[in-house]
């Protein structure tokens, strides 16, 4: 599954990064005929509405094109919202010192949900601390990530 995210990843950037807007991320999550396609953006002075219909004009213009996914699927645009979704090393390293929830791909400790420091990134690992304890993790360890929202 995350390959195709990244694939889709790839093929949606340019698309989005011409209107101004940064490509955070994409999630595919199959569920027969109700499948969501989410396409996260972010920009420097948040996001709107009208951003997010924006670049949904536009990245439905190269899903159209391209067709890279299979099969009925909705489309969703939105921002990260406050409890952002990490992606890649460099949102990890971005966020560093902040809380966040992990959903692991193989239990942990017994645990597959965690919740943990962001401590940055190290030789290609998510560094973690939990529990008082630094736990390096690859991306491939990880299923999702999220920030907890600091209000």
């Amino acid at each position: 599954m995350r390959q195709a995210a990244e694939h889709l990843y790839e093929l949606l950037a340019p698309a989005v990064t011409v209107l101004g807007y940064e490509l955070v991320g994409v999630e595919y999550l199959a569920q027969g005929k109700h499948s969501v396609l989410r396409v996260y953006i972010d920009a420097d002075g948040g996001i709107t509405v009208d951003d997010c219909a924006r670049a949904s004009h536009q990245i439905s213009g190269v899903l159209d094109i391209e067709d890279p996914v299979r099969g009925e699927y909705s489309l969703e645009v939105s921002s990260p919202g406050l409890d952002r979704p990490l992606f890649a090393l460099a949102h990890f390293e971005r966020f560093s010192g902040r809380q966040a929830r992990l959903v692991l791909n193989a239990p942990w400790r017994g645990r597959r949900k965690i919740t943990a420091l962001l401590r940055g990134v190290r030789e290609q690992k998510v560094i973690l601390a939990v529990d008082g304890e630094e736990v390096p993790l690859s991306l491939e360890e990880i299923d999702k990530a999220r920030l907890v929202p600091e209000l």
